[in-house]
């Protein structure tokens, strides 16, 4: 578990919604009532303070729905702008230095109950929402442009039960060019017994859609059309059609295609997969399918085409598309075999991605994914090699309190995670190399890249001046070390009496490798990758003579082989005994408690 920054809200917080902007030591998170503003300043204590913002609305029908949650904070020039469901009449408010300036009711900018799938997405003076602006009708979700030109909505039939994940805005090589992809999951039309529930898509807009011409098109956008975002694995003929989270990871050159999109699905059995996609990919799917079930000739210009110069889209072309929002080719994943970066059997619902260069040049890719238990594995992707593997390096407890994770906000500047759950918000490094042991194998063998060893220390590369030693050989990292073989585990002595009862428990800190007990040339007892404790446990029912004697657990993970514990059990003998006895049993507890820092973890399917 990991020593860094962790304050509690002070009251539960059933719905939180976090702003961080990058390189700054501040986190503001909206909750009931109430933002607060969290500060974790370098090598100081973290620190919180809070503005309230109550419900201004006197009159309500239910408890729960007397409370202003607040669901929007977005930085403006004004201040922060902050929108609250305020008893079912959603309004906003202006924070300059800790004064609140009311700005009345605003529909669109906050949802009427803080259940609601609600996405907000500013771009200059443009703000797009997907927030309906009635409580009672209006129940068909849309997509809004809310303030900017003019005030836009998809049609009613183009989307059915949509819920909402990512909305972005790229800015294409001309500026009328310039579109809003938003990623969402919708009820499959599909309504075979054997089809999936959900099918995952990414939608187009035209940023400079004027409306249409005639009556039925002028308020709607004229240029959606919708793909599906196909994520499986042919080779296992595994499907995931339930898409989660959506992180996208520009690339360092500026060149808009090579956006990486990195989505999280899930499949009806709650294993997961991680598919990445391309801007490039999507947009070329746009602007060249055909549109599934039209088999005449398209109209010109073809529906989704943005128009130079503000000309409004013809009403043909509206229809086809109105008729036919979906084109007939898939997204596909990058890669030459178009399939998952990899899946596994746990539930991953949120993720951010950081790009890094190690010491030695080489480009990562991190990804931090939060699980349905309340933790978040730290999964590493090499950036430039083919054929290279996935590694699931970490797993990291965020917080005091288990809990759901609520959000996840990632700082690449400052190299850190802000989380969020209903107890707590947690600032959590990226960086976290001290809690590796098992010296300089140990170090190399975690394959983390913001880790090395130097002077003895597996150490950040961040934090030394020097560069720091890290392997490129992700098949046997531990020959780069200078001393060829780990060290031999401490002997630890126990004395027992015959026929007691004991056991021996050794932290499995890898889950790539093998952990076996041995006594004499036996192997007792064999923990493999996967198992589902912390610690490959040996138990010894009734101890006799022939059970006395020298036990190790010894670690294996391909060629790379460790002696993680060295116990010898000796036969009882009066007081330096009974001494022994209760040392081994406070290292025992500990042990099983499972205090040490058994970060990291695996089993990853690529």
């Amino acid at each position: 578990h990991v020593g860094q920054d962790r304050v509690d809200f002070g009251q539960t917080e059933p719905h939180t919604v976090l702003f961080h902007e990058p390189g700054s030591s501040s986190v503001w998170v909206g909750g009931r009532g109430k933002v607060y503003l969290f500060d974790f300043p370098e090598g100081k204590n973290a620190s919180v303070r809070t503005v309230n913002i109550g419900s201004t609305k006197g009159s309500c029908l239910d408890k729960r729905d007397c409370e202003n949650y607040i669901t929007l904070l977005e930085r403006r020039s004004e201040g922060l702008l902050a929108c609250g469901t305020n008893a079912r009449h959603p309004s906003c408010w202006n924070l300059v230095n800790d004064t609140v300036v009311p700005l009345g009711e605003m529909r669109g900018y906050a949802p009427f109950s803080p259940d609601e799938n609600s996405l907000v997405l500013f771009e200059g003076d443009e703000v797009y929402s997907t927030i309906r602006k009635q409580e009672y009708n209006g129940k068909i979700p849309r997509f809004r442009r809310i303030r900017g030109e003019s005030e836009l909505y998809t049609s009613d039939t183009v989307m059915q039960n949509p819920q909402f994940i990512k909305a972005t805005i790229v800015h294409q090589d001309q500026a009328y060019d310039d579109k809003i992809y938003y990623f969402f999951r919708e009820d499959n039309p599909d309504k075979n017994p054997e089809a999936p529930l959900n099918v995952s898509r990414v939608a187009q807009l035209c940023r400079g859609d004027q409306g249409g011409e005639s009556s039925l098109s002028v308020s709607k956008w004229n240029t959606f059309l919708k793909a599906m975002l196909v994520c499986s694995d042919a080779a296992t003929n595994k499907n995931f059609n339930r898409l989660q989270d959506v992180f996208l990871l520009p690339d360092p050159s500026g060149q808009w295609r090579d956006t990486r999109v990195y989505g999280v699905f899930s499949n009806p059995w709650n294993y997961s997969a991680v598919c990445v996609y391309s801007l490039g990919d999507i947009d070329k799917v746009f602007r060249t399918s055909s549109l599934k079930d039209y088999h005449s000739s398209l109209p010109n210009p073809r529906p989704g085409k943005c128009l130079p110069d503000q000309q409004p889209i013809p009403t043909e072309t509206f229809q086809v598309a109105d008729r036919h929002p979906e084109v007939a080719q898939r997204v596909e994943p990058m890669g030459p075999l178009k399939t998952p970066l990899f899946h596994s059997k746990y539930h991953y619902q949120k993720v951010v991605v950081h790009r890094m260069q190690a010491s030695h040049g080489e480009t990562y890719h991190v990804l931090y994914l939060t699980t349905d238990r309340g933790t978040i594995h730290k999964v590493v992707e090499p950036g430039e090699q083919e054929h290279s593997f996935i590694f699931n390096i970490m797993e990291i407890q965020p917080f005091r309190r288990a809990a759901a994770i609520q959000t996840m906000s990632l700082d690449a500047e400052r190299r850190k995670l802000y989380v969020s759950s209903q107890w707590e918000v947690s600032q959590v490094p990226l960086d976290l190399c001290e809690v590796y042991g098992g010296g300089c194998h140990g170090c190399l063998m975690s394959r983390d890249p913001y880790c090395g060893w130097d002077q003895g220390r597996c150490v950040s590369i961040y934090s030394s001046q020097r560069s720091v030693l890290q392997s490129i050989n992700p098949v046997e990292p531990h020959k780069e070390c200078p001393n060829p073989k780990p060290d031999k585990a401490p002997l630890q002595k126990v004395s027992l009496a015959p026929n007691s009862r004991y056991y021996l428990s050794c932290p499995m800190e890898s889950r790539h490798a093998t952990y076996s007990w041995r006594h004499k040339e036996n192997v007792e007892q064999s923990c493999e990758p996967g198992h589902q404790s912390p610690n490959c446990i040996l138990f010894i029912e009734n101890l006799t003579a022939q059970q006395y004697g020298h036990y190790f657990c010894e670690a294996q993970e391909g060629s790379y082989f460790r002696e993680a514990q060295h116990w010898q059990l000796l036969p009882e003998d009066g007081i330096m005994a009974e001494h022994l006895l209760g040392h081994a049993c406070a290292l025992a507890t500990s042990l099983w408690l499972g205090v040490l820092p058994t970060l990291t973890l695996g089993l990853l399917v690529h």
